[in-house]
């Protein structure tokens, strides 16, 4: 699955300030909301009660938080840089800066499962997501965020 065939140029944030883990959401919800015609109430519940489940704060700086909505017709993605660090119960404990927000269908298992894991793997590279940290504008995150989505055999990926 490509990064391109979720996120939109429109569906990124190079700079959101928040406060904490909850007010992130909430703006995250906001934003989400107006680019993509949804419920802000709706969208912040469904995420908080997956954030209840447990953190998707994955690590190194990042969190992956994702929701499965009805009347959504396809997977859908937004990617936010935060002004600064906040702290999001992530597993590593480490303050979060870089959010990607997947939103899929009700029914969208395996595309939405395959997409967390394209997202995961992508964000795995350090290099990379220092790229991504300093870089100012929408359009250049955009621009790294679909050269390494679109990378055949991932070749941001990590070696274990």
């Amino acid at each position: 699955m490509d990064i391109e065939q979720i996120l939109d140029r429109d569906a990124v944030v190079a700079s959101m300030n928040a406060t904490s883990k909850k007010h992130l959401l909430q703006e995250l919800s906001k934003s989400a909301a107006k680019v993509f015609g949804l419920e802000s109430r709706q969208l912040f519940d469904i995420l908080l009660e997956r954030e209840r489940l447990g953190s998707t704060g994955v690590g190194s700086g990042l969190a992956i938080p994702h929701g499965k909505l009805p009347h959504l017709d396809t997977l859908k993605g937004m990617f936010v840089r935060l002004e600064k660090p906040v702290d999001f119960d992530a597993i590593d404990d480490q303050p979060v800066d870089l959010v990607f927000l997947l939103l899929a269908p009700e029914g969208a298992g395996a595309d939405h499962l395959k997409a967390l894991a394209r997202i995961s793997r992508i964000l795995r590279d350090r290099s990379f997501c220092e790229k991504l940290r300093g870089s100012d504008s929408p359009e250049a995150i955009y621009a790294l965020l679909m050269e390494a989505g679109n990378a055949p055999g991932d070749q941001y990926r990590v070696a274990s």
